[in-house]
Order: C-alpha cells, then sequence, then structure tokens
C-alpha cells in the first residue's frame, strides 16, 4: 500500500511541473509589464528600468523559473506588487475566514442534502422526488455569485437580518461567529447540496433495491432503521467521496463567494 501511494506520488511530480511551468509561461507572455504596473503612470523609463532589474525581468526565462521555484520550496512566495507585503501574510490572513467558511458551508449542506436524498430515493418517482430534483436542478445551474447578489438584497437589505459583509472569529462568541457566515454558507451550500442530494439519491436507489433490504423489512424492521441503519450506512461510500471532491470544490467557491461578502 505504502509502496502504491509512494508510486502515485511520485508520478504527479513531473505533471505539477509542467502544469507550474505552463502557468510561469504564460503569465510571462501576458500583455503588460510589471514593472511598468509597480512604477505608476507618472514614472520615468529610468524608474521603470530600476524596477524591472530589482525584480530579475530582465533574466532569461530559465533564470527567473528557477529562482522562484527556489524560493517556493523555502516557503517564500514573494510580495504582492499592490499591497507590497508577504504573499505568505496576505494567505494567514485569509485562511481563518476560508477555513470557518469551508467547515460551516460543509456541515450545513450535508445535514441538509442527505436527508433530502434520502427522502428522494424513499419516495422515488413521488411530487417529493421531483421537487428534490428539480430544486436540485435549479441551485446548481445558477452561478455562485448571482445566489449570493440575491442573498444580500432579501436578507441584508430588505430584511436586514444579516451583515453584508464582515468576519468575526470564533473567540467573539457563537452567534457573532455564526451570524457573519450564514449568508456566504448559504450561498455556496446551495450549489453544494443539489450535487450531494443527487449523489445521496442515486446512491440510495441503488441500494434499496439490494436483497438484503427487503430481508430486512420482512424481519420487521421499521422504515427508519431499514433507510438509516442499513441502507444509507451502505450508500455511505460514494456519498462520502462526493463530500469529499466537494471541499476542493468549496475551497474554490469560497475564493469567489468571500469577493461578494468581502
Amino acid at each position: 500500500m505504502l509502496a502504491y501511494v509512494a508510486r502515485r506520488i511520485a508520478a504527479t511530480i513531473p505533471v505539477v511541473g509542467v502544469v507550474v511551468f505552463t502557468v510561469f509561461l504564460l503569465l510571462h507572455q501576458a500583455p503588460g509589464d510589471p514593472a511598468a504596473i509597480i512604477a505608476g503612470d507618472s514614472a520615468s523609463p529610468d524608474d521603470i528600468a530600476r524596477i524591472r532589474l530589482q525584480l530579475g525581468l530582465e533574466r532569461s526565462l530559465w533564470v527567473q523559473f528557477g529562482e522562484w521555484v527556489a524560493k517556493l520550496s523555502h516557503g517564500d512566495l514573494g510580495q504582492s506588487i499592490y499591497s507590497h507585503t508577504p504573499v505568505t501574510h496576505m494567505i494567514a490572513q485569509s485562511a481563518g475566514p476560508t477555513i470557518a467558511l469551508t467547515i460551516v458551508t460543509t456541515a450545513l449542506a450535508v445535514l441538509i442534502a442527505v436527508p433530502l436524498g434520502v427522502m428522494a430515493a424513499w419516495r422515488a418517482g413521488s411530487w417529493a422526488d421531483h421537487a428534490v430534483m428539480v430544486a436540485g436542478v435549479a441551485c446548481f445551474s445558477l452561478p455562485v455569485f448571482l445566489t449570493g447578489y440575491a442573498l444580500i438584497y432579501v436578507f441584508a437589505q430588505k430584511l436586514a437580518l444579516l451583515p453584508v459583509q464582515g468576519y468575526m472569529p470564533l473567540r467573539e462568541g457563537l452567534w457573532p461567529f455564526l451570524r457573519h457566515l450564514i449568508l456566504p454558507s448559504a450561498c455556496l451550500a446551495s450549489v453544494y447540496i443539489a450535487l450531494v442530494a443527487r449523489m445521496t439519491r442515486a446512491a440510495m436507489l441503488e441500494t434499496l433495491g439490494e436483497d438484503y433490504i427487503r430481508t430486512a423489512r420482512a424481519k420487521g424492521l421499521g422504515e427508519a432503521a431499514v433507510l438509516l441503519v442499513h441502507a444509507l450506512k451502505n450508500a455511505a461510500v460514494p456519498i462520502v467521496t462526493v463530500i469529499g471532491l466537494g471541499i476542493a470544490f468549496l475551497i474554490g467557491g469560497v475564493v469567489v463567494t468571500e469577493s461578494v461578502f468581502a
């Protein structure tokens, strides 16, 4: 097992290297001069040349890439050309809100999506099943930023129930912490709920057709015990898998949502 994991990790190193170099090359081929952007509109050619020298932009592309990789291996991500602060410091500042928003969104989505998926599978073909699937398709089709603006308009501007922006750490209290996370979490969860609910329904439908489910019902077990103890437990593997894959989706969506609620 360890040898397999080691081979898989070793196989990803060349792929990561090619992707990193391709992105590095594309950034250098993009129009615009970083030195001119940093210097500003009123800068003289000498000022721009001095900044290019400081950034090492006059060196060859391979030398620049090698220096960047060397700094990256030591945890040096450079400085922002806009705020002039270390990138690692900027990431550290956003890590707390990003992790909190991801955890709350995941918990909210799973607590809503899994029961909806179980109910849809249990009542397959009924109006409840169709309602869950239609709502899931609608939520999955809406862009995250559009859902965010709609939530802001209703719950922040019209009803004045929740703040539009900001973040309160957990040490300030549970309610202030959750109050600032409800809107962005609901925005992200609307898409994630649709994904998890559809996967839960599909996995449960397959499981409910198994022989051991009919045997459990023949023994006189209640429907709740059949659904939750026998069916959901055996259908959990694909559900947990899509939840795990969705964490990466959520982290990417958090970046977009934070730009709306920031």
